[in-house]
């Protein structure tokens, strides 16, 4: 890289680190204030909940950085502006240093979201959930008191008839009315609490369950054998398949190796990868509505951050209401995007394009 793309580059990745930087500390201070909410009355210890709330940050950074980069790029870009050094770049000719290094800085930024949303998203959502698993197995192992009712949140009431030393529960019973449309009761007569791969389970023997609609429809179901995850009794969110989130790696390997690809697990490699092409998008938006200069002594009317976030909101309607389904509808968007921001960029390049210089002979 010359001495120019350097300077470049740190002034787009300066700009980007600022904003990026006062997002992840709010980001970080809403996550503690919520988790201590909730963790407070689970009486978890404060190392569990500031890692815990270090382990939600990754998902909500991957919302933000490629935002944050692509208004850094843009500010930094408007900045040059201002100053003329847009202009002294384009006057000497290096344009082509310019565009370069606005797409390295995409590259890095590129491969940064990728990692984040292949490797880092899948890890901390697996141990975030394993934590919310275990505080589920300590609330429900505190309430299973014999012959007592035991309130596990709000509408949800249990109550069991003994406890053998081998932690098998008899006469278990349940009863949950959080959903104001369907009221259920489980009943069993014996039940274990168990961990497997995805968290703790309970598994219910020899029982039925019971659902009782609004309008006094009733229906039952007999069992043998019935497991249910303890987040859904607690209250937490049951976020079923995503409880066990894979790697990237983990879903093609599990694959190859069972020779089945399910839509889900497409979908999920789709979303991911197109986190990380979103940055390359929006930088080559940018890079077509700002990486040249303008005789325009005023701001633009309509500010360059509003113009970020408005191509954003677009390329997430288009990705939402594309006319395809499975994992194409969530590329979708991205691929719109870039499509334009190239059409738009050449476009403009040839219009800037630095005219050939003639060579006179005596």
């Amino acid at each position: 890289m010359t001495r120019l793309g350097t300077y470049l580059f740190r002034l787009f990745a300066a700009e980007a680190a600022a904003l990026f930087g006062v997002a992840l500390t709010i980001l970080y201070l809403v996550q503690l204030l919520r988790i201590v909410e909730v963790g407070a009355v689970r009486d978890r210890g404060l190392g569990t909940l500031f890692w815990q709330t270090i382990l939600g940050l990754p998902q909500l950074a991957i919302a933000f950085l490629y935002v944050c980069l692509a208004i850094g790029l843009a500010r930094a870009l408007r900045a040059m502006q201002a100053s003329r050094e847009l202009h002294i770049v384009h006057v000497s000719q290096r344009l082509p240093v310019l565009l370069g290094t606005i797409l390295g800085y995409a590259a890095v930024g590129t491969l940064l979201v990728l990692l984040l949303s292949h490797v880092v998203a899948p890890w901390a959502s697996r141990e975030n959930n394993q934590i919310k698993a275990q505080a589920a197995a300590d609330l429900v192992g505190r309430s299973l008191v014999p012959n007592r009712f035991a309130e596990l949140g709000d509408g949800v009431t249990i109550t069991v008839g003994g406890r053998g030393a081998d932690g098998e529960i008899t006469s278990f019973f349940a009863d949950d009315r959080r959903d104001e449309h369907t009221r259920r009761t489980y009943i069993a007569d014996s039940a274990l609490i168990t961990a497997d791969e995805f968290g703790y389970v309970l598994q219910l023997a020899d029982g039925t369950i019971q659902y009782r609609t609004a309008d006094g429809q009733f229906s039952e179901i007999s069992f043998v054998r019935y497991d249910i995850a303890l987040e859904r009794l607690t209250g937490d969110e049951d976020t079923g398949e995503r409880r066990g989130d894979q790697s990237t790696y983990g879903i093609i390997m599990r694959g190859l190796t069972e020779g089945e690809w399910p839509a889900e697990s497409l979908r999920r490699i789709a979303e991911r990868t197109s986190d990380g092409f979103r940055v390359l998008a929006l930088c080559l938006f940018v890079a077509a509505i700002s990486a040249f200069p303008s005789g325009r002594r005023q701001e633009p009317v309509l500010p360059v951050e509003i113009a970020v976030l408005g191509v954003v909101l677009l390329e997430r309607a288009v990705t939402s209401y594309a006319p395809v389904a499975g994992w194409a509808r969530e590329t979708s968007g991205v691929i719109v995007l870039i499509v334009l921001s190239v059409a738009i960029l050449l476009y403009r390049v040839r219009v800037f394009a630095p005219l050939p210089r003639e060579v006179h002979s005596r």
